[in-house]
């Protein structure tokens, strides 16, 4: 059954200042509980945040966060975690892309800042749970025990984002719109509703901490710019690049090579090599992966006790392909039924059995298909 709670609990409402945190708020307070907003300051100066009312962490998206707590009727903090979102997400974005790696940090900000800098906060101060606008549902089942599951909606579930979380975080997370079988209009004409002034405000897409969304353009910025080869899966020469760190595997445009390969198709990057900065490219069947290893497996409740049949879910707007996965020692093993395309090392990947999360880890190397290496 879905998580209910006999009781009113003390809720501290995680409040971006978008539609969906302050529906979630709202509903928490509809249900009974004693809520309390807060808002995450994540930047140190957040005008170098994006601006434009698009983001989670800017001075208008502050404003709008207390605007809404304040129709809502609830007491309404900002509480500063720039430091800690500096060190375990900016930090960790750059240091990832500097080693060739494809990194997710809405992901990392729901483990480090939401579920842990914040849950832990949250406890230490007498709350019982934290809530935030995810579209995911926290099961409650007649042992106690906790599960995470995809909402009811898979058009905006956000569980992939999510599969960070263990049992103990699952045990104090509360999200009210996960069971919300509506369209996002439908969510925006209720915030119109109840009076909420973000119910027209527009989604968030982009990284917030990259004010213009020019990803290759930050990376350099902090890491400089270097010369190097762009080469073909024979090791010849094809072009140049300024740094390896700009691309990602999988990646058609912004190639810049100077001519086409000589079968006339589209090359796409194959691998990122950061300690000679060079960058191989080759055509679409070079990506195709059977099988990969993860490391640091996070488990949403205790974790399998042997060799599994799974979906998997590899990015946050994915579809899921059919799995087998085990542990074998600390890393996680996983065979794709058929091969798939585009899957980088620094990627999330998470096991659903059928619609509860299993867990997700982090992808360390691709083993791919024998054809494509000929």
């Amino acid at each position: 059954m879905t998580q209910t709670s006999q009781r009113p609990l003390r809720v501290l409402a995680a409040m971006s200042g978008g539609v969906d945190s302050a529906v979630a708020a709202a509903r928490a307070v509809e249900a009974g509980h004693d809520v309390t907003g807060v808002h995450l300051a994540l930047s140190a100066n957040p005008q170098s945040f994006r601006t434009g009312a698009r983001g989670c962490c800017t001075i208008e998206d502050s404003r709008d966060a207390r605007r809404a707590a304040d129709v809502i009727g609830i007491p309404f903090y900002v509480w500063d975690l720039a430091e800690r979102f500096r060190e375990d997400v900016v930090e960790d974005f750059i240091a990832e892309y500097e080693a060739g790696r494809t990194p997710n940090p809405c992901l990392r900000c729901n483990e480090k800042i939401k579920f842990a800098a914040l849950l832990d906060k949250a406890l230490a101060l007498g709350f019982d749970a934290v809530c935030t606008g995810h579209y995911a549902t926290v099961v409650l089942k007649e042992d106690g025990s906790r599960e995470l599951h995809r909402a009811s909606d898979m058009a905006k579930d956000q569980s992939y984002v999510l599969g960070v979380l263990d049992e103990r975080q699952l045990a104090h997370a509360m999200f009210p719109l996960g069971d919300t079988l509506t369209t996002k209009d439908e969510i925006r004409a209720e915030a119109e509703r109840r009076g909420l002034a973000v119910a027209k405000k527009p989604d968030s897409h982009d990284i917030c901490f990259i004010a213009d969304g020019d990803t290759q353009g930050f990376l350099a910025a902090r890491l400089g710019t270097e010369e190097g080869d762009i080469l073909d899966e024979s090791g010849t020469k094809v072009g140049t690049h300024e740094g390896a760190f700009g691309f990602t595997i999988g990646q058609r445009k912004g190639l810049r090579i100077g001519h086409p390969a000589p079968d006339g198709k589209p090359r796409y990057v194959l691998d990122i090599s950061p300690v000679n900065n060079t960058v191989t490219v080759g055509p679409a069947a070079a990506l195709d992966v059977t099988g990969l290893t993860a490391i640091r497996p996070r488990w949403c409740g205790a974790a399998p006790s042997g060799p599994g049949t799974y979906t998997a879910q590899l990015r946050a707007h994915g579809g899921e392909t059919a799995v087998t996965a085990a542990m074998e020692g600390d890393e996680l093993t996983v065979n794709f039924s058929e091969p798939v395309r585009g899957v980088a090392p620094g990627q999330a990947i998470v096991l659903y059995d059928g619609t509860r999360v299993v867990g997700s880890a982090t992808i360390s190397a691709t083993r791919r298909a024998a054809a494509s290496l000929a």
